[in-house]
């Protein structure tokens, strides 16, 4: 019997359980900006999350009762880790994006939103390769870049820093009919990236 139900569990486990460290973020940075990253930053975003999201609820009274109902949809924000290398080039890509927004010096910015909003991608793959989910966060920007310790305690251990990412809403949830690889097409031009992904 126990064999049994192992088997079952087995043959309805798809691919072994989808694995948290296969995974790529594709950052696209806004043209004046001026990044120089470019698509390094496919390597050096080291942890990151599907985005999540909820409908809230609200609460109406009737006759000292209350019905829930469902309310609007709201996104959390998100958050990537980036392994800093020595050029520091995603970092100051990041800077300038925040800087483009509102000028450290002048507390001044561009004024339109799709002048510093970008869409962001996070691309799901399986043990072989082979993408399985993508999503593509819409209207992206930063809202904080984290500091680095510094320590010269510290011994054989590489900087990263964090990044809060702040976006409208996200495609890829399910809400599509697009195929997986229609997807991960989509990803690639909004990056500017010829993979090999498909």
């Amino acid at each position: 019997m126990a064999n049994r139900i192992i088997d079952d569990f087995k043959s309805a486990f798809i691919g072994g359980g989808a694995r948290a460290n296969q995974f790529e973020v594709r950052l696209t940075f806004p043209e004046a900006a001026q990044s120089s990253s470019g698509d390094r930053s496919r390597f050096l975003v080291k942890s990151a999350a599907l985005p999540g999201q909820a409908i809230d609820e609200v609460a109406v009274e009737f006759k000292g009762r209350t019905l829930y109902v469902a309310g609007d949809r709201t996104f959390e924000t998100w958050t990537t880790t980036v392994i800093n290398d020595e050029s520091f080039n995603v970092r100051t890509d990041i800077e300038k994006w925040l800087n483009l927004i509102n000028s450290m010096r002048d507390n001044v910015g561009v004024l339109s939103p799709s002048s510093y909003m970008q869409n962001i991608g996070v691309i799901q793959y399986s043990k072989n390769g082979a993408p399985i989910k993508a999503y593509e966060l819409i209207n992206c920007w930063p809202i904080s870049v984290g500091q680095i310790d510094l320590s010269w305690d510290t011994r054989s251990e590489i900087e990263t820093f964090d990044v809060t990412w702040r976006y409208t809403d996200f495609k890829g949830g399910g809400e599509t009919a697009r195929t997986l690889s229609q997807e991960i097409a989509r990803l690639e031009d909004i990056a500017g990236i010829i993979g090999d992904a498909s």
